[in-house]
């Protein structure tokens, strides 16, 4: 019998507290899986067959510190399946989703299980439970009745079913995609074909073509780091338009990596589970559990920032129009020419040209702004460890320490793009942080897609990608800073249109003007960025604001679209194409993430009839960051001190309605998002 308590998957022996992943090799995955499954099985079985009376030990603790093997195995794998994938490990991921899928449904459908958990929710205002394990107690038991817990015998074993086809169909959604990136490549001799383009867009392309083995070459890749850039300045349209039909077709173009079939089923899939739980569509049970409540409310925010988004991009496109005719050019504006005209708009608007911002914009130093600003705010500190193993030779390793210098996390950061990696950027983790028990700190990680710049040179950001870095730490942020007794509350684990906020949120930060100054500093002679520079920058921030909304709110449109409907659409491509036309869609702007490619939406269900929660969080943002303006201090100790008690520490301990009240005092309006897009 396999020894989970001393295996490297299940035992971590590394330094500050993370697996040993020298000694972890992709064979021994399946043997690992098979012995915690059945491990977390018996720990379930004994729970729910306890002969005492249930209570919060014996049952809601239990339950919670229950499959630690399988939880740490699943996170190492999860983690590799997302950010250094191969063959062996995708094979393995089609056939763990559906297993993984059938073990919760068996959980969750426990009879025994869940009558212990009902008879704790019957009494609960008889236990003298505080705040928070009232909560956990409420969320458990709502999770067991979403996930089938009260249907009869025929409606649990159907409803299973969907779930571990749903398993399936979201591990193939995602490998296809992920397919159609990574053999997908313009390659470029250089000359004409580099026309317009800047040296750190050479200099990243010249590392693509080298690392798919062609020395000497240049390659355009769907990675958003270099086809957004080479869709923005390269002058050749013909190229720009091959580019992008490319990546516009991602998991569309037919064969064995096409998604089409696979959303169809995955709409009907799920409008059939909606009904199967009594909810009128798959919206209305996702939102059950959200600030949102339900999809009406979700379409009350959305559509009039659509319509002044749609007003402002037309206006935009007129403009561009004008500009590509003054400038020679007969023919019409197409999607893929908007970002090449745009930038030169911009130049001509604001003598401002998005390509001189990255000499001062180095990896390292935005590294370092992150923490400044962490530092500032929470009083945390970072110190990086080397030679330290990880599941890539690109990741950094960081201990984060307390203001008093006591271990608080464990921070890794993978930042640049590979082809066995997804696209995008994510924050997850290898452990939460909770008390419950023995307790455990977090163990948080970042996964970006810069471009990998060439040996010896630094890796140069967009602001684009250095906001997806402040991004995406501000999520880390919230997982490390994590202050909660019960594991299922901890860090992130909130609803789904209150995650965004921590992240959001922190990307203020990066154009205050203390941070620029400090860190904004140029790659070579380490001089800050120009206060002239910088005033264009921040005056130009709000610029093209239309068409970015327009992209953004076009993909919630259509999520929520396909997601409201009670009966799922027989065509969803054609379907999609129905919404934006009656939405009145500009022809010159694409959804940011079309059907085929939506992995928020398909590659799983975490952002399905969710992708609006990005917006719903930054009305927050925009007024939670407007509590630090208010006072003149972008750090002010006792704004930061809330910041941190409510909203980065808090995590689902309590209504995120609540904690944001305490926060602010009261919930905002959407106008302040509305000016911080330009919009209004």
């Amino acid at each position: 019998m396999l020894d989970l308590a001393d295996h490297p998957l299940t035992y971590w022996t590394g330094p500050l507290g993370l697996p040993a992943f020298d000694q972890i090799s992709d064979d021994q995955f399946a043997a690992v899986f098979a012995a915690a499954f059945a491990a977390h099985e018996a720990e379930i079985a004994a729970i729910a067959g306890n002969p005492d009376q249930p209570s919060i030990e014996n049952t809601l603790a239990a339950l919670e510190l229950a499959g630690d093997a399988f939880g740490k195995v699943s996170a190492i794998f999860w983690l590799r399946a997302g950010a250094h994938t191969n063959p062996d490990i995708q094979k393995l991921e089609r056939d763990i989703a559906p297993k993984m899928s059938r073990h919760f449904s068996a959980l969750f459908m426990n009879e025994a299980l869940f009558a212990r958990i009902d008879d704790l929710y019957a009494r609960r205002e008889s236990l003298d439970l505080d705040s928070e394990t009232d909560r956990v107690l409420e969320k458990t038991w709502k999770r067991f009745v979403k996930a089938g817990a009260k249907l009869g015998a025929e409606e649990k074993q159907r409803l299973a079913a969907i779930n571990e086809r749903l398993a399936s169909l979201g591990a193939q959604f995602g490998q296809n995609v992920l397919a159609d990136e990574a053999g997908w490549a313009l390659f470029l001799d250089g000359g004409d074909d580099l026309a317009g383009l800047p040296p750190f867009l050479d200099s990243a392309m010249a590392e693509a073509a080298t690392s798919r083995g062609q020395d000497g070459r240049y390659a355009v890749t769907l990675s958003r780091s270099i086809i957004e850039p080479f869709l923005t300045f390269s002058a050749r349209a013909d190229l720009r338009a091959k580019a992008f039909e490319a990546f516009t077709k991602r998991g569309e173009n037919g064969g064995d990596t096409d998604n089409g079939e696979i959303v169809r089923e995955t709409l009907a899939l799920r409008a059939e589970k909606a009904k199967l739980l009594g909810y009128e569509s798959f919206a209305a049970f996702k939102l059950d559990d959200t600030m949102a409540k339900t999809p009406d409310a979700v379409m009350k925010l959305l559509q009039p920032v659509w319509n002044k988004a749609r007003t402002k991009a037309l206006a935009d496109r007129d403009e561009l129009q004008k500009m590509a005719a003054e400038a020679g050019s007969n023919e019409k504006l197409t999607a893929a020419d908007w970002r090449y005209w745009q930038e030169k708009l911009r130049a001509q608007k604001y003598d401002f040209d998005e390509a001189e911002l990255k000499p001062y914009l180095q990896l390292d130093r935005i590294i370092d702004a992150c923490f400044d600003v962490a530092t500032r705010l929470f009083g945390i500190s970072f110190e990086e460890k080397t030679g330290v193993a990880t599941w890539h030779e690109d990741v950094r390793v960081f201990e984060v320490k307390n203001a008093d210098g006591t271990h608080r996390a464990t921070f890794l950061a993978d930042y640049f793009n590979r082809p066995s990696k997804r696209s995008g950027a994510w924050m997850s983790s290898l452990e939460s942080g909770y008390s419950l028990g023995e307790g455990a700190s977090p163990i948080i990680y970042n996964v970006m897609n810069f471009a990998k710049p060439p040996k010896g040179e630094p890796a140069l950001l967009s602001m684009d990608d250095a906001r997806t870095l402040f991004h995406e730490f501000g999520h880390a942020l919230h997982g490390m800073l994590t202050e909660v007794t019960w594991p299922s509350v901890a860090g992130t684990a909130v609803s789904r249109d209150f995650v965004e906020l921590p992240s959001q949120l922190y990307e203020h930060w990066l154009t205050v003007p203390q941070i620029l100054e400090k860190h904004a500093r140029h790659y070579e002679s380490g001089e800050p960025m120009p206060k002239a520079l910088l005033d264009k920058m921040l005056a130009a921030q709000t610029f093209n604001a239309g068409f970015a909304t327009v992209e953004f709110t076009s993909s919630a449109l259509v999520d929520m679209e396909y997601h409201s409907q009670p009966e799922a659409p027989v065509d969803p491509l054609a379907f999609e194409e129905k919404v934006l036309r009656e939405l009145e869609m500009p022809a010159e702007i694409v959804m940011r993430h079309r059907t085929p490619h939506f992995l928020h939406v398909f590659s799983g269900d975490g952002y399905s009839a969710g992708y609006y929660s990005y917006m719903w969080s930054e009305v927050l943002d925009a007024d939670a960051f407007a509590a630090f303006e208010e006072t003149g201090d972008p750090f002010n100790a006792d704004v930061a001190d809330k910041l941190k008690t409510y909203i980065y520490a808090a995590g689902g301990s309590k209504d995120p309605e609540a904690l944001y009240t305490a926060f602010r005092g009261r919930m905002p309006t959407p106008e302040a998002m509305m000016e911080k897009r330009g919009l209004v």
